[in-house]
């Protein structure tokens, strides 16, 4: 194959296991779980889950030309997942590595009614993931280069986010647009005790698109701030206590390290982005936006859009593969945060990470048709609401 690629997704992949738990009602999750208790659930969904394939797969369905490069082990659980990524076309697997040393990451998924999603991770064959695992052959053909979940890949943070850097620097060499996610780790874990500020400064620099979750970003960058807001929140969801000023303190704290764009994930209250110079977006390389100059120096915050929730797996995976498919589609900055809470919002419609979304001409359809968004106003002054595009952007200083 010569053609050019639109994207390659490189990074966390593992196989998650969803029951389903619709019909156990409302019992609590202590009741659930109790020793020596049978609790029928209903069938399980088994589908491809990580970074390598939600957003990965989303921007395939979304009619991005992407190679997906995850590592599985050589055994059962690694042949269902590429059974599975090739189900959804053909070649999209070429790029995976297969180890049989190791096993292949796996993920149960408790997804009750009205709690928050518990996650039982096998990190496997992610913790072996290097720099010499990306297939820069094909790297080289690509406009976008996705990296997801470092943080549940050991090491690709160890010795300073050494691994990360050598990656990051060669793809940014080769003229490709670089994008970057996370994962919040356990704070008990080797990640979650690691130094993601030396990690920042090292990686970030050669990083063009950097999209966390902002409970991500306060964890890594912020701890103190990020326990704070947490000990504060009576249900343990930090989100409603994030102000404008937080986020506008850390997106600059974040654009500092060379970022040009930074998208901050909100879950429910929307997604927040902030750009830098024009000279900076001018050079982020083969993805760059159509209008630079449009994008530069914005400070935007979308609104979810309605939906009926089933669940919300890979919500933040999808919203970025919206985000990214507009900016490669040469969108404009407004088009490009609309269309990922748009494809967000079509995820969170379906137990799985992909079963909700739809193309993307239905998608924008949806939108174009009078799509009502979720009630939002930014504390903090200088906001403004833009009626065309149903989202806030504040000008200056916050």
């Amino acid at each position: 194959m010569t053609e050019t690629l639109g994207a390659v997704v490189a990074g966390h992949l593992c196989l998650d296991i969803i029951p389903d738990l619709t019909g156990v009602g409302e019992a609590p999750l202590s009741d659930l779980l109790r020793p020596g208790t049978l609790v029928e659930v209903g069938d399980a969904v088994l589908a491809t889950g990580g970074a390598v394939s939600n957003t990965g797969l989303a921007l395939h369905i979304l009619g991005v030309p992407t190679q997906l490069m995850g590592k599985v082990g050589d055994d059962g659980f690694g042949r269902v997942v590429r059974s599975i990524v090739e189900g959804h076309g053909a070649g999209l697997a070429d790029g995976m590595v297969v180890d049989p040393a190791t096993g292949t990451s796996y993920t149960v998924i408790i997804n009750l009614p009205g709690v928050d999603r518990i996650f039982m991770h096998a990190p496997a064959a992610n913790h072996t993931f290097g720099a010499g695992d990306v297939r820069y052959d094909i790297v080289e053909r690509a406009r976008l280069f996705h990296f997801g979940y470092p943080t549940l890949m050991r090491r690709t943070f160890q010795q300073g986010g050494e691994e990360l850097v050598r990656m990051f620097g060669r793809v940014k060499q080769m003229g490709v647009t670089t994008s970057l996610d996370l994962s919040l780790p356990d704070p008990a874990s080797e990640a979650g005790r690691a130094d993601w500020g030396t990690v920042f400064a090292r990686v970030l620099p050669n990083v063009d698109v950097f999209l966390p979750s902002i409970e991500e970003t306060l964890f890594m960058l912020r701890p103190d701030t990020y326990r704070e807001l947490l000990e504060a929140a009576p249900d343990g969801d930090l989100l409603p206590s994030v102000t404008s000023k937080l986020l506008h303190s850390v997106s600059e704290e974040l654009l500092a390290f060379g970022v040009a764009i930074v998208g901050l994930k909100l879950g429910s209250r929307g997604f927040y982005l902030r750009t830098a110079s024009e000279a900076r977006l001018s050079g982020i390389g083969r993805a760059a936006p159509a209008d630079p100059a449009e994008w530069a120096g914005r400070e935007l915050w979308a609104p979810c859009f309605q939906a009926h929730l089933v669940g919300t797996t890979g919500a933040g995976d999808t919203t970025i593969a919206g985000f990214l498919t507009g900016l490669l589609r040469g969108l404009s900055v407004e088009e490009a945060v609309t269309m990922a809470v748009a494809v967000g919002a079509c995820n969170v419609e379906a137990a799985d990470a992909l079963g909700g979304l739809q193309s993307w001409h239905e998608t924008a359809a949806r939108v174009a048709a009078g799509w009502a968004r979720h009630d939002l106003t930014p504390d903090g002054e200088g906001w403004r609401f833009d009626p065309t595009h149903g989202l806030w952007e504040r000008g200056g200083e916050g």
